[in-house]
């Protein structure tokens, strides 16, 4: 591989490291999944070929669980799908199964463990690692998930066609153990939220560190072309987020950078099972400010009304996340008002639980359609995101690329267009130029620049012009808040 090589790293086991220097946005490798399945909650919402969320989609006449956006898809994704289609039926007519498909955990192990027997552990000149090679870390799991582990194994027996190659059980429970830690999210064509879970041997040896200098992306290539000869893989890309020297490690962040040291902590010991020793790790960084009180004329809240507010925030939290799951919007809304009226005067603007609040209320409210009020929450949002993520953090340019189209759309043209600017630059280095994401906003920026070039000219006609717009054609809904963002980089199947 050209811009990368294995080494062992000093505490840290194997990991990948420069070969030579490397500049912001640069793309040091892409990688196809060696396998990769819908979630099983979006089975029937989700291409299974291209995993590209749809309105409608046509169903495998078959097994009756694989769905795709057309007759192209699904030969495109045939070669996955042949035996698993079979297995899938066979496995809906036995006792308490019975019209059920086995889960995504099982599903994933099955495609890998086919694709070994077909093609063996090396199916590409630039995989540098084989699945025999990676951890499953077996050995470190805690009695309930040992116990979850047995009944996946259990139920990947009964799923397993009797005429395919019979595997032993260690090697069975190697697989479930490498999907358990090195599973990774695969978002949807736009790259808001999680729809399936896919293994990447390469991206496997990538290190973590809280403050990364790469970033992992997801292309979905192109398989819109009618003659499969001309469709490109769906791929992660590792994109470098700043200048990495040559023999310097290349690392990412298992976890979202928002999250105090000791949660992310607690989140890597338990889903990845190491300490780790990065310098914001040892050195508790930037925990003041993502936990800290507001200062008024210099003086500092006092820290028991913080801790007070912080804890109040937290239990409302709950409650809100309970209320969106629930798709109860309105109850979402009373509760942030309610906890935000109280967090203004305690909390700093970058407490990560006001953050929380503030985006949870900018797209909730946008997709009720409160767009001067959903504007302000974005803004407010972005200025605490700004102090805490990495420049080049993607969640810092998607979040700005929202706030920035909620300006937009409430009238505030300057500031959208600054916001969408900004976004941009940050995207063309996390996503790269190709990217659906960065498309949109290229095309939004050049509309905004038009808009506000008419905006300087005459104010009046702007908006006069912008209002009949919008009574000719009214403002689309945005899209339902989901619950499920890309956040994490590996994802852990669930129970």
């Amino acid at each position: 591989m050209e811009n990368v090589e294995v080494f062992d790293s000093p505490g840290k086991g194997r990991g990948l490291r420069a070969t030579r220097e490397l500049l912001s946005g640069d793309v040091l490798f892409s990688e196809p999944p060696f396998a990769a399945v819908v979630f099983d909650s979006l089975s029937e919402k989700i291409c299974h070929s291209c995993f590209r969320r749809q309105e409608k989609l046509q169903r495998c006449g078959q097994c009756k669980f694989a769905h795709y956006c057309d007759r192209t898809c699904q030969i495109a994704g045939w070669k996955e799908h042949k035996l698993e289609c079979g297995a899938i039926k066979a496995f809906g007519n036995i006792g308490d199964n019975y019209g059920k498909a086995p889960n995504e955990n099982i599903r994933l192990a099955a495609r890998i463990m086919w694709r070994l027997d077909k093609e063996g552990s090396i199916v590409s000149d630039t995989q540098l690692t084989t699945l025999d090679d990676l951890e499953d870390h077996i050995s470190d799991l805690p009695e309930d998930d040992l116990k979850d582990l047995k009944v996946d194994i259990h139920n990947f027996l009964d799923y397993w066609p009797r005429n395919s190659k019979q595997h032993r059980v260690d090697d069975i429970s190697h697989i479930f153990g490498v999907i358990n830690c090195n599973g990774f999210t695969v978002s949807d064509q736009r790259g808001l939220n999680a729809v399936g879970v896919g293994l990447f041997p390469n991206l496997c040896l990538v290190n973590h560190d809280c403050w990364p200098n790469c970033t992992v992306i997801l292309n979905h290539g192109n398989q819109s072309a009618v003659n499969t000869m001309y469709h490109s893989q769906m791929r992660i890309e590792l994109r470098a987020l700043g200048k990495i020297d040559v023999e310097e490690e290349v690392t990412v962040s298992y976890v979202d950078f928002l999250n105090v040291t000791e949660d992310r902590q607690k989140q890597l010991k338990m889903h990845y099972f190491f300490d780790c020793t990065c310098e914001y790790c040892k050195g508790h960084l930037l925990d003041d400010l993502k936990m800290g009180g507001k200062v008024v004329d210099g003086v500092k809240v006092p820290d028991e009304l913080v801790k007070e507010v912080t804890e109040y925030s937290r239990e409302m939290l709950q409650k809100m996340d309970k209320a969106r799951v629930e798709g109860n919007y309105h109850d979402v809304i009373k509760i942030c008002r309610e906890c935000m009226e109280k967090q203004e005067p305690v909390l700093a603007d970058t407490h990560i639980y006001q953050l929380r609040m503030w985006s949870t209320a900018s797209e909730v409210l946008a997709y009720l359609q409160c767009i001067d009020e959903a504007a302000e929450y974005a803004r407010k949002m972005v200025d605490g995101y700004v102090k805490i993520y990495h420049p080049h953090n993607a969640s810092l340019g998607m979040a700005t690329m929202r706030a920035g189209v909620a300006h937009w759309q409430a009238g505030k043209i300057e500031v959208g267009h600054g916001m969408i600017c900004k976004a941009y630059a940050i995207l063309q280095i996390t996503h790269g130029p190709t990217h659906p994401i960065t498309k949109d906003l290229e095309a939004m920026r050049m509309q905004t620049e038009m808009e506000l070039r008419m905006f300087k000219q005459n104010e009046l006609i702007y908006y006069s012009m912008r209002e009949a717009a919008l009574k000719n054609q009214p403002m689309s809904m945005m899209n339902e808040p989901l619950a499920e963002n890309v956040r994490n980089l590996f994802r852990r199947p669930k129970k």
